[in-house]
Formats: C-alpha cells, structure tokens, sequence
C-alpha cells in the first residue's frame, strides 16, 4: 500500500544486510509495506552483488537478471500482520494529512 500511494510499482520487497538478520525488523517492514518481504539468502548484499557483476562482465552469464536469476535465493518470506499493517497504514494516512496541514509553517530554506 505504501509504493502504491507514492505510485511505485514494487512486485516485491527484498531485504538484506544487518538490519534483515532482526526478525522484529523484518515484521515491522512487512507490517509498514502492507506486503510480504523476501529474506536474501546472501547476507552480504554489496559483496554479492559485485561478484555478480563480476561474473557478467567474465562471461559466466549473459546478463544481469540471468546472473541474479541462476545465483539470488530467498531464505524466507515474512507476511504482514493484518492489524498491524492496517494501523501502519491508517497512522501514515494521519501523518500525510499533518504533515500537508502544517507545511505552510515550515521555514524555507534558506
């Protein structure tokens, strides 16, 4: 819900590093996107990245998205809770309306 009103278009949500070895973490995100997030199996997300790229410009895959596809694995899903996702959503709704309302008092810069 929350890339839907800002009108990104996210088919799914992954996570990694530090912050994704927490399972609380990983619940609050779920919770505050109102969808499910993805744990990557690879906990060094910069590191991986660079040895796929690596691998690409080797010749070990033609492309990107075939090097991500052959190589990224999810090692768990993490779903929403619904009342938790609902008051994310509705405190967020609440936070638009005052930050809109109250934009006219902040300073410009200078």
């Amino acid at each position: 819900a929350l890339f839907a009103a800002i009108g990104v278009p996210a088919a799914e949500i992954r996570l990694g590093g530090g912050g994704a070895r927490s399972p609380l973490w990983r619940q609050i995100q779920a919770d505050t996107y109102g969808q499910p997030v993805a744990l990557l199996a690879a906990e060094e997300g910069a590191a991986f990245g660079a040895a796929i790229l690596a691998g690409v410009g080797a010749g070990a895959w033609p492309t990107v998205a075939a090097a991500c596809a052959a190589t990224v694995r999810i090692a768990e899903r993490v779903a929403p809770t619904p009342a938790a996702a609902r008051t994310m959503e509705e405190t967020y709704r609440v936070y638009r309306q005052a930050y809109a309302a109250t934009r006219p008092l902040h300073p410009s810069p200078p």
